[in-house]
Formats: C-alpha cells, structure tokens, sequence
C-alpha cells in the first residue's frame, strides 16, 4: 500500500513538472494579473522615497481598488502638510482627479498624466493602476526559467503592442513557480528597448485572504539613482465597496 502511495506521489510530481514546462508566456503572465487584480481590496501603506542624496521623504495613504483596478482611490494620512489630499483614479489610470483640502478643489489631470510620477515617488500613477496592460498592452513570450532571490522562477519577456500607449516598450519579469507572484520586474524606456529604466523588487510575500501578497516593494529608478519603498501594513480582499466613493463628488468627504 505505501509503494503504491510512493508511486502515485511521484506520478503526480511527474504530471505537474510536465504542465508547468507546457505553460505558454501568456497563459502564465494571465495567472499573474489575476494576482496583481483582485476583485476589490482596502489597504494602508506607508511609501517613503530616497532621493540622489539620501534623504528620505515619507508618505502614509489609505487606498481602495474595485473591479479588478479599474477603479482606485488613494487618501494620504501622513505628513500632515498633504493629509486628507485625495487622487482618483478612473478606467484603469486613464482618468485622474486630484482633491487638494486647502483649497477644497478637485482637479483632472491631463490624459498624459498617468505616466508622471506619484508624489515625486518611483512609482507613476500607470504602475499603480494600470489594471489588465500586462494582457492587453503587451505581447508576452517565456524565456529560459531562471532561479530569483532564492525562488525557481519563469522568465517572461513582454513587449508592447503597436497599438499600446503605456510607458514602456517592454518589461522583464521573474516570477515564483510555485505561486505565480512577480517577485522581480525590470522596466524599459518608452523609445528605446535597450535601456532600462526600473526595477521592482517585491519580498515578505504573506498568504492574505488567500492571496499571495508583497508586504514590501523596493522601485528602483536606474536613471536617477532614487528608490521608493512601499510597505503594505494593512490589506483585506474581496471587500465590499460602493461604486459612489469612485467619484469626483465623493473626493471631498
């Protein structure tokens, strides 16, 4: 009987090792954006950027996101200098409102202004919402497994559609076997493939609500020699959210 066991264990090993080696570029970068979109989720961050010369800024916010990131609101609590400052982001970043409370005003931004970047971090409005652009904006194509910070990982490759209108001309990404979370992703300049603009780091990967999740993400900024880190310090999914906290009249509550 535990021969048998034994053996139907290896069979199984067998069989998944064999479904992995089969998995196409884009049928695994698909299992990585359902990661990156989930339903809806409610979280608190704290982002600080370290400028070319070491010093730090740092910026506590409260965020919600629904349909899959199409919808995101963003609330800062800390410093107190942009605390209740709001930014609200539409169709997957194509749309931004800004609230500012001291003139109690709320403003769109200009269509090109989710590639700027948010606060003055390494992060642009387009990192943090741009929804199902791995699918749709990029062409997607598996290169040689490579092993990442300690993880077996797929390597993919992705370049940007003709069509596309996002940042970058492609992205580089190693992403964990087991979980199918991008744990490394080098970005591309917009014109030219050959220079790397960005790295993203994601480490502390904790099972939240049943999905993997980066308590700490590093944004490296090549160019510049800056570097913004988020850490996660609260997270919940599948939350209930209403459509009308996503709207330009609900910015000044």
């Amino acid at each position: 009987m535990k021969m048998v066991l034994i053996a139907g264990i290896i069979v199984h090993l067998f069989v998944s090792a064999l479904c992995a080696q089969d998995l196409s570029g884009s049928e695994i970068i698909q299992k990585v954006n359902d990661l990156f979109n989930p339903e809806s989720a409610h979280g608190k961050s704290r982002m600080t950027i370290v400028t070319t010369s070491g010093q730090k800024r740092t910026f506590v916010f409260e965020s919600w996101g629904k349909n899959r990131g199409e919808k995101s609101l963003v609330r800062y609590l800390e410093p107190r200098r942009v605390k209740d400052q709001a930014i609200l982001m539409l169709n997957h970043s194509d749309d931004i409102w800004m609230f500012f409370p001291r003139t109690q005003r709320v403003r769109k931004l200009a269509t090109h202004a989710k590639k700027q970047k948010m606060q003055g971090s390494d992060f642009s409005y387009e990192d943090m919402g741009s929804g199902d652009a791995f699918i749709e904006d990029f062409t997607a194509e598996r290169l040689d497994d490579e092993k990442m910070n300690g993880h077996d990982c797929y390597k993919l490759e992705l370049t940007r559609k003709p069509e596309s209108d996002v940042s970058y001309s492609r992205i580089v990404m190693w992403i964990i076997k087991e979980n199918f979370y991008a744990i490394v992703i080098d970005y591309y300049d917009e014109d030219d493939p050959a220079q790397h603009e960005k790295r993203l780091t994601q480490s502390d990967i904790r099972i939240v609500d049943g999905i993997p999740t980066a308590m700490i993400a590093v944004m490296h900024n090549q160019n510049d020699n800056t570097q913004t880190v988020m850490e996660l310090q609260e997270i919940k999914y599948n939350v209930a959210l209403s459509d009308k906290m996503f709207s330009e009249r609900e910015l000044k509550k």
